[in-house]
């Protein structure tokens, strides 16, 4: 970890410190800086927030929300809702899973994409929904997947 890293999760941290109830939030805030919570950043939650580190590892590892792992640049989330489900999500999702060589919540071996299911994303209308770095794709199907993973793919090595 650098010090700078430390300093950015110490900052963070301030708003959460000695507030009850407030690790879930504080642990939100520290994703947020980095897209998942590294461990060395996990330990000084636990120093800040005066709880012990297993409760931290008990809640990283409860919630499906956070990740202890780098999910990579582009994250790739497939809406599953009953909407969506009803679309054929499975179907979209294994077409993901095909393009990208990875399974749900794992990400590609170049830290490219990491592809995630997600409940829901409040856009039934436009079901079938995937999101991806916040843009959003409706009305796919399996037979579009290839050509907006093509499209990412571009982008970010163009970039």
């Amino acid at each position: 970890m650098t010090a700078e890293n430390k300093e950015l999760t110490l900052g963070v941290l301030k708003k959460w410190k000695g507030k009850r109830g407030a690790l879930i939030m504080a642990l939100h805030d520290v994703q947020g800086l980095y897209g998942y919570v590294p461990w060395d950043d996990a330990v000084i939650v636990a120093e800040e927030m005066g709880v012990p580190v297993a409760r931290i590892y008990e809640v990283l590892t409860f919630y499906n929300y956070f990740k202890t792992k780098s999910p990579g640049k582009v994250i790739i989330s497939v809406c599953d809702g009953t909407a969506c489900h009803i679309k054929g999500a499975s179907d979209v999702l294994a077409k993901m899973e095909e393009t990208l060589g990875i399974k749900d919540g794992e990400t590609t071996p170049d830290e490219m994409f990491h592809l995630q299911v997600v409940r829901c994303l409040g856009c039934c209308g436009l079901a079938l929904v995937v999101v991806i770095n916040g843009k959003t794709y409706g009305r796919v199907d399996p037979v579009t997947i290839p050509g907006i993973i093509k499209e990412w793919r571009e982008q970010m090595e163009g970039a």
